[in-house]
């Protein structure tokens, strides 16, 4: 083991029990030391050691007023750190102080609950766990607390669909019933076998407090529903290895297939501030080996959890099974970050003989480059449909409220519309992420709008009845070689720190604005933004703008967006689901997405508008709409099964 690895924690593993109907964890896993150049993490540590120094020095605390004002005002209980997984309440919030809680309505608060994503009939719900299709079946496994709205003694929920849209509620697939996972049946993947079987790995936060990995599976593979599950007797089968904290070891992945016939998975962790991906190796799912060589460690960070880790195709538009590999093939490395709770990814090359990961360009490394959603989404998770030969994604969308609000209308969270995920073979530097074409069963009247012309400072409503489910596909023209012959400077804009949609420049923002009422008092509005910088090269942004979709003070109002690719022959596009607390907002064919959270007080039920708007002052847009309202999806108890309603 290398020194620096040796004593980079100041938490060592603490035995676990080792009862006489469980077998010790080390006679099931075979662990080899991790072993890396000890002079890049000496530099990591050294440099890592001068930024600290630094920041602290210009981050002493200054007594003012206003910080003596804030220190007075109450801070949301934490809820999840403690235990050692990522922030699970909004903490994000200035207050909770009973002043500051909005007089949400019976009326509100039901109008927030969506139509059509998927969420349990009530309570808290998180991360997305174990998808996989099996016959006939989708099986979609949840993090989910059955006695409360907050997070909090977390089991393993589990719902079945033929098509992703439409759901049934099943029993709980597993509970925290054994030592080994008593505190929080965590994050897992399941991987299908080629004879048919099922393995679930998912993480256990144990008696003591310590996280391991856990072997599940069906009791009866010939059960469509899979309503059994069976945990391994010798459970653990991973602990944390030597140097790695027993907080910081969570959440396999689907395995995949070595060179060598061996299945691999990897977890996720980190070293003081730098975010690894540990991988394993197996023939049986019950016994592993640590690879001495770490898949892919990017300093600062921080801790990864909620890996992914999957092939994409640059040639061909379907998804690939986890273990394909090739010629023609790029592979995705996904983390969780847990510093600041969003999900980025990189597209790299994968070598199976060093079993090492390396970006196509470190600039985009995982963590410091690409997000899959610019938004308020988490904990993301693929799994190859073999059905229809797809990727297909899951994402959590979070609360951004308050837990007062949460625990009165009781439940929190919605899961995002499943996406298919492909290489982006235009760019060659990112992927699509789309909604999956059944979702558009649930499309009804369509209202088309041709050729609207926007001139500067335009606002267009759009009559297009309800407006609190619809699915918009928008696309906008102007004048390209205007923007290219100006010679107005938009130097550094970024969607976050704008003024968003009201902050006017010469080409943006024009788009669409959603769940407004009449008056505009509330507003989310989704948008380009053209900027130029001081080389003259025009860069567009793709934002969603929050900061007026409410009137509540206890709401989160942050804007997103990120930069979009959008190429020469191409035409500004965005499509838009909105399902009443949620927009998910997908521009340039799903190049970027955003996730946006919004709790209306005026701008619900009938009062919900549409608009086109363009408050650029120097180019003139024609747009082309199509708005489809959307039905509801079927989501209900199984029916015959004896399940609480």
């Amino acid at each position: 083991m290398n020194a620096d690895l040796e004593h980079t924690t100041s938490t060592s593993y603490s035995p676990l029990p080792d009862a006489d109907n469980h077998r010790h964890p080390s006679s099931s896993t075979r662990q080899r030391p991790i072993t890396l150049l000890s002079g890049i993490f000496l530099s990591m540590l050294f440099f890592s050691s001068l930024i600290a120094l630094i920041l602290n020095q210009h981050n002493q605390p200054h007594l003012d007023d206003s910080r003596n004002k804030e220190s007075s005002r109450a801070i949301p209980v934490s809820r999840g750190p403690p235990q050692g997984v990522s922030e699970k309440s909004n903490i994000e919030l200035a207050s909770s102080d009973v002043e500051d809680i909005y007089p949400w309505t019976n009326a509100m608060l039901s109008w927030q609950r969506t139509g059509f994503h998927f969420q349990p009939p009530k309570n808290w719900m998180n991360d997305p766990n174990g998808p996989l299709y099996h016959m006939g079946w989708y099986h979609f496994f949840y993090q989910y607390n059955p006695d409360a709205a907050v997070w909090g003694n977390i089991s393993w929920g589990h719902a079945i669909s033929e098509d992703l849209i439409n759901w049934f509620h099943l029993p709980f697939a597993m509970v925290p019933d054994q030592w080994y996972d008593i505190n929080g049946v965590w994050t897992g993947s399941a991987t299908i076998l080629p004879d048919g079987r099922i393995i679930m790995l998912y993480t256990g936060d144990t008696n003591e407090e310590v996280q391991v990995q856990n072997l599940a599976y069906p009791a009866n593979l010939s059960d469509p529903l899979l309503l059994d599950w069976i945990k391994y007797p010798g459970n653990p089968v991973l602990v944390p290895p030597p140097g790695i904290g027993t907080k910081d070891f969570r959440d396999p992945t689907t395995a995949w297939l070595g060179p060598n016939g061996k299945w691999r998975v990897a977890l996720g962790s980190k070293v003081n501030k730098t975010g690894i991906t540990l991988v394993y190796e197996t023939t049986d799912f019950t016994s592993y080996e640590l690879l001495e060589n770490l898949m892919h460690a990017v300093p600062g960070t921080g801790m990864w959890e909620c890996v992914d880790f999957y092939p994409v195709s640059t040639t061909e538009s379907n998804g690939l099974d986890t273990s394909f590999n090739g010629p023609g093939i790029k592979h995705v490395l996904k983390s969780s970050l847990d510093d600041d709770k969003h999900d980025y990814y990189a597209l790299g090359t994968y070598d199976p003989i060093s079993s090492k990961w390396t970006p196509d360009d470190p600039e985009l490394d995982v963590g410091i480059g690409l997000r899959l959603d610019y938004g308020k989404y988490y904990a993301s998770k693929t799994f190859y449909d073999q059905n229809t030969q797809r990727r297909l994604l899951w994402g959590w969308i979070g609360e951004t409220d308050s837990e007062a609000a949460d625990i009165l209308k009781g439940w929190s969270s919605v899961q995002t519309i499943p996406r298919e995920v492909v290489f982006d073979k235009k760019t060659g530097t990112n992927v699509f992420q789309w909604p999956i074409k059944e979702v558009e069963k649930l499309r009804s009247k369509v209202t088309v709008y041709e050729k609207v012309l926007l001139e500067p400072g335009s606002l267009v409503p759009l009559d297009v009845g309800l407006a609190t489910q619809l699915d918009i596909i928008a696309t906008f023209e102007m004048d390209k070689e205007a923007v290219k012959t100006s010679v107005e400077a938009d130097v550094g804009y970024n969607c976050t720190t704008s003024g968003g949609a009201s902050s006017r420049g010469a080409f943006g923002p024009f788009g669409l604005v959603v769940l407004a009422d009449e008056k505009l008092t509330e507003q989310t509005p989704i948008y380009f933004y053209i900027a130029k910088g001081s080389d003259g090269v025009a860069q567009t942004h793709f934002c969603a703008d929050q900061s007026k979709s409410s009137r509540a003070p206890d709401v989160t109002k942050l804007i997103y967006g990120s930069s979009v690719p959008v190429l020469h022959e191409e035409n500004f596009s965005m499509r838009l689901l909105i399902d009443h607390s949620i927009v998910e907002s997908f521009g340039q064919g799903g190049r970027t997405v955003i996730t946006s959270r919004v709790y209306p007080t005026k701008a619900i039920y009938s009062k919900a508008k549409v608009f086109l708007f363009n408050n650029a002052t120097g180019i003139t847009v024609t747009a082309n709409v199509n708005v489809w309202n959307m039905d509801s999806a079927h989501i209900d108890y199984f029916p015959f099964l004896n399940l609480e309603r």
